[in-house]
């Protein structure tokens, strides 16, 4: 892979337990991807190239079990976040978010929104709480790729259409947000809280949803208390103690090479070559970003006495 330029699609979590590894995903000038292992112990070397974002392309869906990643025709830099104006308006996956509404959907989109999903309550390491849901498939994905520290599933709905009801149910009436910044995950995990205390805020907040769901007047789903499984790999992560720091290098340009230590959704815990401190890097910064991977090194910031 060396000397070759590859598109960063991000972090993902393919694997359907807690035994999944992550990898990022990258986009070849051939239109072909490739998955390099985020695995604990090896090394992640590259550096940014080009003036900036480039589009990511659009998703089409196809049914429940298929969606397509189109790519973008004519390689066009980023407008909107990780997609340029035309791919933004083609991307199916966008329109899943008003289906609950009476918002058009495609038929392959509506085969995938009529099947099972999972309304869930995830609490991350600095304590913030979301609401969310998942399909039946991408039950456990979901909340590896997003870097839960704890999470319950709360009820399991007949489709797409009930669970995100009970969605926006949730967040009006119990005050649950359904988005957590990457940024506020990534300062989180510099001093994350304990586990237990992490565990009892979900437990409460997920209790709460479901005596507020035990009083919804929506048909099509059940309560359910289910635990949901955080990789291990992410474990060295959510593990307090240890004092970390804020990787010092913007993603956007440079030449960057660190020892992994642990993952958490797109968040690793990482070492530099020359310190024994150990550095929180969020590489969702490198999506839609070009990157070379090579034999590369961070440079420990110079005054190191300032990360004390």
């Amino acid at each position: 892979m060396t000397g070759t330029r590859y598109l960063v699609h991000g972090v993902f979590w393919d694997a359907a337990d807690d035994a999944g590894a992550p990898v990022l995903r990258l986009q070849s000038p051939d239109g072909e991807f490739r998955q390099l292992g985020l695995h604990a112990g090896e090394r992640l070397g590259f550096e940014v190239v080009g003036p900036g974002k480039s589009c990511l392309g659009h998703v089409v869906v196809r049914s429940a079990a298929r969606r397509d990643h189109i790519l973008c025709a004519t390689g066009e830099p980023a407008a909107r976040g990780k997609q340029c104006e035309r791919c933004f308006m083609l991307d199916e996956s966008r329109l899943m978010h008003d289906f609950h509404r009476g918002g058009r959907v495609t038929p392959g989109l509506r085969d995938y929104l009529m099947q099972e999903h999972w309304l869930y309550v995830a609490t991350f390491a600095g304590g913030a709480t979301k609401v969310g849901t998942a399909s039946g498939p991408r039950k456990w994905n979901r909340l590896a790729e997003q870097g839960a520290a704890a999470a319950r599933y709360v009820a399991r709905a007949e489709d797409g259409r009930v669970v995100r009801i009970l969605e926006d149910m949730v967040t009006s009436e119990a005050g649950l947000t359904q988005q957590v910044r990457s940024a506020a995950k990534a300062d989180a995990l510099l001093q994350p809280l304990p586990p237990r205390q992490l565990d009892a805020i979900n437990t409460r907040a997920a209790g709460q949803v479901r005596a507020l769901l035990a009083r919804a007047a929506v048909d099509g789903f059940e309560t359910v208390e289910e635990q949901w499984l955080r990789p291990a790999r992410a474990d060295a992560l959510h593990g307090t103690g240890a004092f970390r720091h804020a990787y010092p290098h913007p993603l956007d340009a440079g030449r960057h090479g660190f020892d992994l230590a642990a993952v958490s959704g797109p968040n690793a815990l990482a070492r530099l070559d020359g310190t024994d401190a150990e550095f929180v890097v969020n590489l969702s910064q490198l999506a839609a970003r070009t990157i070379v991977p090579g034999n590369y090194a961070s440079a420990v910031p110079a005054l190191q006495e300032s990360l004390f």
